[in-house]
């Protein structure tokens, strides 16, 4: 299995090789540039034949074992056409990006349609990859699941099939399953039947061909709460056993299965991670392997208590309410005087947007 993480590449693309290279990565996930600026400058030839040499040096092969992620600022499907082509411009710079450096995968977030139609955005955001694959020649452009609802794109399947079917050269486009972004947004994928069924509405409703990617992350926040918190492996509401799932899928066998729990600063994190992946291959649910799920489970109950009150709390404001409103008529008497009537109304029943769904 080609375990790794999203490391550093602060001080240049080719520090990420070695980072990786410390950390027993198998593969690894870098930002190109700046991953919340519009400015960068540019990659230097030399940069970039440093990062093919330290990669052919330590047997990672750019085309296969590198996830670079896209940024954040990017959101091709934004309805505001001025704003959308800004974020093409920057996309198809970390595009070329990735040629130069001989990457062959990158990975980005779809964006959300704001206050447009999201038929039309998932088109626009379509029309878009078209026009980098023709402006590109090799690089797989892979589109992320999210976890969030309503306005953003991804977080239901159907919204990546139908990007696909837009899309021209098919043999360009990709998806990245995020663990803690499927569980966040409705698909259970804790326990064993779970896992295979989300697996099953994945081959039938994108493909497997499709599948390039792999972000392993738990999840702070409880199942459907449509909230991208990750968490250590362990530590969340997904738990160990998805973690023992994956590591043992021969499905999943040559993909970049790539970390981004939170380290904070400290890449070393990772290489405790990666290790305990290993050691989940071929384990079965024993004595032993049961009380290593207990003790991490234990390690994040204060934090998942602390989501679970948010979330609860979050929900009840989403339930239906009906409110009265008190109405004052005013009925004038024949000489003259007045005389007030109250009546009591009960208006339609309000429910917030906020409300979360379960993708089952």
């Amino acid at each position: 299995m080609k375990f790794g993480a999203h490391v550093g590449s602060s001080g240049g693309v080719s520090k990420s090789v070695l980072n990786a290279m410390d950390i027993g990565a198998n593969s690894f996930a870098l930002f190109l540039r700046s991953p919340r600026q519009w400015a960068a400058p540019p990659l230097s030839s030399e940069e970039a034949e440093k990062f093919k040499a330290l990669c052919s040096q330590h047997g990672y092969d750019p085309a296969r074992d590198v996830l670079p992620h896209g940024s954040y600022m990017i959101n091709m499907a934004n309805p505001d056409d001025e704003k959308a082509e800004k974020s093409f411009g920057l996309f198809l710079d970390d595009l070329q990006r990735c040629e130069k450096l001989g990457i062959g995968l990158y990975n980005f977030h779809p964006g959300s349609v704001i206050d447009g139609e999201k038929s039309d955005g998932l088109e626009k955001l379509a029309s878009y990859i078209n026009r980098a694959i023709k402006e590109t020649s090799t690089v797989k452009i892979v589109i992320e699941n999210m976890a969030g609802h309503g306005n953003l794109i991804g977080s239901d399947l159907q919204d990546i099939k139908t990007v696909i079917d837009f899309v021209t050269d098919k043999s360009r486009v990709g998806v990245c399953v995020d663990t803690c972004h499927s569980f966040a947004a409705g698909y259970d994928i804790s326990t064993e039947s779970g896992y295979k069924e989300f697996w099953d509405k994945f081959d039938s409703i994108i493909g497997r061909q499709y599948l390039s990617a792999i972000h392993l992350n738990d999840s702070k926040a409880p199942l459907a709460a449509n909230r991208d918190l990750h968490q250590k492996l362990g530590l969340g509401y997904l738990g160990l056993d998805v973690f023992r799932f994956i590591a043992n899928d021969p499905k999943l066998e040559g993909l970049p299965i790539v970390l981004e729990t939170p380290v904070k600063d400290d890449d070393t994190v990772y290489g405790e991670e990666i290790k305990l992946l290993e050691w989940l291959q071929g384990r079965k649910d024993d004595e032993e392997y049961a009380a290593k799920r207990e003790a991490l489970a234990k390690l994040g109950a204060s934090e998942r208590k602390e989501q679970m009150e948010k979330f609860e709390k979050k929900s009840q404001k989403s339930k239906k309410t009906v409110k009265t409103k008190r109405q004052v008529k005013i009925d004038e008497s024949p000489n003259g005087t007045q005389k007030k009537r109250k009546v009591t109304t009960v208006t339609t029943a309000i429910k917030d947007e906020s409300e979360t769904t379960t993708n089952q």
